[in-house]
Parts: C-alpha cells; sequence; structure tokens
C-alpha cells in the first residue's frame, strides 16, 4: 500500500458540498487571501502551506509547555495524526464534520487535514460562540472549545459525535451535557502534539491515548509523551498525572500552578473541582507571595462582590481554604481564549 503523502486528497472529501481536488483547493486559497474575512484568510495560508513542495508547517505555540515557540510540524506526522483520530473515533469516508474552530490554531488546521485524508464531507463556517446557530445540517463529527459547547446545547442533538479542546471542560457544564445522545468526548493535547493524543469519554475521569501513542511520567510526576510519528524524542509536558495503566492516565493539574504554602503542595484544578457547583460566576484558585507561608492561597472571582454563608468553604479541606478572596470585572484571556491565572495579571 502506498503511502499517503500531503499531495493527496481523498476521492470523497468535500467543503462546502464541492468536490475539490489539491488544485482547486489552491485556486479556493488564493481567493480566499485575497477577498476573504481574517478566518478565511487563513484558511487560504494554510491550504498554500500544506500543498507546497516543504515537509512541514511552522507553527507558534500557545505556550502550554512552556514559553510560546515556532515549531515545525511534520506533514507526514499530521497525516499520522489524522488517521489515529479516525481510527479511535471510527470516521469513515462522507462522514459529515463541521469546522467551527480558528484555523490559526492547529486544532482548526487539523480538523481540515482530518478531512483531506479521511474523505468526509466538510462545512466550514465562521469561528463564533455559537457555531451551531441557526444551523439543522446532522453531523458525524464537530470539535469545539467549552465555550461553543456551552452555547450549543440544545443544537447538539444533531451531532453524532462531539469532540472539546482547548480548555478543561469544569464539571457544571459536563452535567448538562449527560443526558444527551451525543457521544461525547474531552480530549487532551497541544501544538508539540500536533492536536489531541488522549480521550475520555463524558463523565469518566481516565484518558485514553490513541494508536501508538506512549505514555510515562517524569521524576516531577508530570506526564511524558512518546510519539514516534510526530516526534523523534519524548514530548515533556507539566502536566502532572496519574498513569492508570499503559495507554490510560487521569489529568492532576498544571505543575506550573502548585501552590506551595506553608509546606503543603496544593493543586489549584483539584480545589477548583470541589467549587464549580458552587460558584455561578467564573474563577480560579492561585497562589501570592506571603511572608509567613511563602505563597497563601487566594480565590479570584469575576464579577461583582458577594458574601458567602459561613460554611461555604465546608468542601474543602483544612489547607485548601482560601486565605483571601478577590473580585475582578473582567478576566483576561490570552489568544486561544484561554484564562490567563497569574495573579499579576488579575
Amino acid at each position: 500500500m502506498l503511502e499517503l503523502t500531503h499531495k493527496n486528497v481523498h476521492n470523497h472529501f468535500r467543503i462546502n458540498g464541492y468536490h475539490l481536488n489539491a488544485i482547486d483547493l489552491c485556486r479556493v486559497a488564493y481567493d480566499y487571501i485575497k477577498e476573504g474575512d481574517a478566518n478565511e484568510q487563513a484558511i487560504g495560508e494554510f491550504l498554500l502551506d500544506w500543498f507546497d513542495n516543504k515537509e512541514y508547517i511552522e507553527m507558534r505555540t500557545s505556550g502550554t509547555t512552556g514559553l510560546p515557540k515556532i515549531v515545525k510540524l511534520e506533514k507526514q506526522a499530521m497525516i499520522q495524526s489524522a488517521l489515529a483520530t479516525g481510527d479511535f473515533f471510527e470516521l469513515e469516508p462522507r462522514n459529515k464534520a463541521l469546522l467551527c474552530l480558528p484555523v490559526k490554531f492547529v486544532a482548526g488546521k487539523m480538523m481540515l487535514v482530518r478531512s483531506l485524508i479521511l474523505g468526509l464531507d466538510l462545512d466550514i463556517v465562521t469561528p463564533s460562540t455559537e457555531p451551531l446557530a441557526l444551523n439543522d445540517t446532522k453531523y458525524d463529527f464537530v470539535a469545539m472549545v467549552p465555550l461553543q459547547v456551552q452555547n450549543s446545547i440544545e443544537a447538539l442533538e444533531n451531532v453524532k459525535k462531539l469532540i472539546i479542546g482547548g480548555a478543561k471542560l469544569d464539571s457544571a457544564l459536563e452535567a448538562k451535557l449527560l443526558p444527551l445522545k451525543t457521544e461525547i468526548y474531552e480530549t487532551y493535547g497541544m501544538t508539540e502534539t500536533i492536536t489531541h493524543i488522549a480521550a475520555k469519554k463524558l463523565g469518566a475521569s481516565v484518558f485514553t491515548v490513541l494508536p501508538n501513542v506512549k505514555i510515562a511520567q517524569d521524576d516531577r510526576g508530570c506526564l511524558v509523551i512518546t510519539v514516534p510519528s510526530i516526534s523523534d524524542e519524548p514530548i515533556v509536558t507539566n502536566d502532572l498525572v496519574e498513569v492508570i495503566r499503559e495507554n490510560q492516565f487521569i489529568f492532576l493539574g498544571r505543575i506550573d500552578n502548585v501552590i506551595n504554602s506553608g509546606g503543603v503542595k496544593l493543586i489549584p484544578e483539584q480545589i477548583e473541582a470541589k467549587l464549580i457547583e458552587k460558584l455561578d460566576s467564573r474563577f480560579f484558585v492561585t497562589g501570592i507571595p506571603d511572608a509567613t507561608l511563602g505563597e497563601k492561597l487566594i480565590l479570584v472571582i469575576e464579577g461583582e462582590k458577594q458574601d458567602f454563608a459561613s460554611d461555604f468553604f465546608d468542601v474543602l479541606d483544612k489547607f485548601e481554604r482560601p486565605k483571601e478572596i478577590v473580585f475582578v470585572p473582567k478576566f483576561k484571556e490570552n489568544e486561544n481564549g484561554k484564562l490567563l491565572r497569574k495573579p499579576s495579571l488579575i
């Protein structure tokens, strides 16, 4: 069997209802760049990059595993990632898919690559917080970020399989999604891994890795990912995990978020999970310098000041209770829409 290359376009691939080959797509790309909006221009630029003679594309990382940087993603590795996703989620040629993520970022780019390689029938809509608004098309496969999901709950009856990435899914939203018939998965990944390398079904706590992915922990307790088709070297993350078996792990939190308060190490994500159903506003916990404790735990809430009952924090252990509550009118986010948790940016 001949190896797929980035010049291949599956004969069942369609974009917005039209069968297009590589030459057609390059023509569309030029039109998008010349006359399209920002997202269409990004699509056009990516398509021209994809079909050129280079074996890689360049992308800026979001800084999930360190400082933002330019990385080279091998096109063959992106193809292998698309095939792994197809196997894991049992996608088939002619399946109807929706691209509603910005193609500026890797998740949007990979929806295009999966469609080209797997032969999906892809609709493209302008990225928005309500991607299924005024759309009654039935889709086999859709990828969204949590905010889009939050605004699309009623419309998800038209989606067979949904993957959610880009930010952690909170328990309040998860509770709203559990009664739906849609197959919903939370994904784990980053630019360096060419989008997701693991997924877990809604309601589960354990991530299962995709085919040909190996995992381990380093001496910090952080996840180390080995994917020979993507990277010659293991990818070391800053994500604290519990490895359950060779292909499964539980995400605990980010090591750079850990608070050392009086010698007690606190993982913000675990504290936040206990508070999520008690707070209607967006919030996070973090540590700030303290002369006695080294760092003290504070709770930061978006919105107007409010009072809490004396038993409000009874769900927390002794050392998990915030020493201070800070109210902020509006949280700051990076260009990916991820919350900036640094106290200096509050």
